[in-house]
């Protein structure tokens, strides 16, 4: 009977750690993909110019390059599901302030909101190490898909949802907090029933004296992983004002995008599940970094021509990279603790990398207005991803 006992609160556990992971996950990107469509909406009701318009995107990415490794180092200090409901409570804390209707609070809010997603970011794929060892690849499938999965319903529906709730911009971004909530509410009750099962509980994480900035693997990762999300960035951010440029109305401009992400959403749940069964993943760095120069070229020569065609290409281009560059914090790594610290590294270069991007990208369109500039830009960036991805695809830890 005790044994049945233990059986079923072991079950119970699980479900609630898959819920945790589902719940975290949507929070780590819905939040900034769906300014972009109302944008236009938040910018006329504030009188915002285009440098404060820039902010709303850069504050977040900046945040996640300045505290990501302060929050690695800091992981220790707690269990990571009550890390994890911490960051959920300052993301939430953060979508209260967006949509207050002030002009400070806009920023204040997007801080909070950056440093809330920092820390969900960085300590999940510990957590996903931590509660589920044998099954990783699986596991940030999951992560990978419900992140994703929220970005195209921010980026399809956010106007439509601005419609239904009848506050306008403010629907539309407020609505997170219905999310980040159920989120607290799942922590809240791991962390009671934790309590109630105290042999069940899953350890804090352990303390790791290993210097991630002296790995030269931990580098290949940081900078893959930075250059696969400035590509990203750039697309997101972008993407609306230069299919404008190439005669595309402002609403088709958004299910571009929401194809973008729908796109993204079958190939990061396979990608973790087969590329963790591989011995290296150098066959995917070629594959990917194919498809983003293609995808560049595409709209150098084509402009919106088969656009729809180009969306699926950037979809599961970088559906693969971001997938890769998660899957290896967890299986080049020998433990959560430093798996959480390649995480915390990876993700502070790699966003001061990728922070960079959309103001480079656009700063080269005012030098030439036909946007080749932009994407050549981004050609470059690729190869250097690749050069960068083949050694981070190795079969090689970071602590070696």
């Amino acid at each position: 009977m005790k044994n049945e006992t233990r059986k079923n609160a072991s079950y119970v556990l699980m479900l609630i750690n898959v819920l945790v992971v589902i719940l975290v996950s949507s929070n780590l990107r819905s939040p900034i993909i769906s300014v972009s469509p109302v944008l236009t909406d938040i910018r006329e009701a504030l009188k915002l110019d285009s440098f404060q318009v820039s902010l709303l995107t850069s504050i977040p990415l900046f945040m996640f390059a300045t505290c990501s490794v302060l929050v690695s180092r800091f992981s220790h200090r707690f269990s990571i599901s009550r890390f994890l409901m911490y960051s959920l409570i300052i993301l939430s804390f953060g979508l209260f302030l967006r949509i207050t209707g002030s002009l400070w609070m806009l920023f204040a809010g997007s801080v909070f909101i950056g440093l809330g997603i920092c820390i969900g970011n960085v300590v999940t794929p510990g957590y996903i190490k931590s509660n589920f060892p044998k099954q990783i690849g699986l596991m940030t499938g999951i992560f990978a898909v419900s992140m994703n999965l929220t970005a195209a319903l921010a980026s399809g529906f956010s106007v439509k949802i601005g419609e239904w709730t009848g506050f306008g911009w403010r629907g539309s971004l407020g609505i997170w907090l219905v999310i980040a909530g159920l989120g607290l509410f799942v922590l809240i009750l791991e962390l009671i029933f934790n309590k109630k099962n105290p042999d069940q509980t899953k350890a804090a994480l352990t303390v790791s004296d290993f210097n991630m900035f002296k790995s030269a693997q931990a580098w290949n990762i940081s900078v893959f992983m930075g250059l696969q999300s400035l590509f990203y960035y750039c697309m997101m951010a972008w993407l609306p004002s230069f299919l404008t440029d190439y005669h595309m109305e402002g609403e088709s401009t958004g299910w571009v995008l929401f194809v973008i992400q729908i796109t993204m959403i079958p190939v990061t749940f396979c990608a973790p599940i087969i590329a963790g069964k591989m011995k290296n993943q150098r066959i995917l760095i070629v594959f990917i970094c194919s498809l983003m120069f293609a995808s560049t070229m595409m709209f150098v020569w084509l402009q919106s021509q088969f656009i729809y065609v180009n969306a699926v290409i950037i979809g599961l281009s970088n559906g693969l990279s971001f997938s890769l560059s998660i899957l290896f914090f967890s299986t080049r790594t020998k433990n959560s603790a430093n798996a959480v610290k390649i995480s915390g590294m990876a993700q502070s270069v790699g966003y001061l990398i990728a922070a960079f991007g959309p103001p480079v990208f656009g700063k080269l369109h005012d030098w030439d207005i036909s946007w080749k500039s932009s994407f050549y830009f981004l050609s470059f960036a690729v190869i250097v991803m690749f050069y960068f991805g083949m050694k981070a695809a190795r079969n090689k830890l970071v602590e070696d």
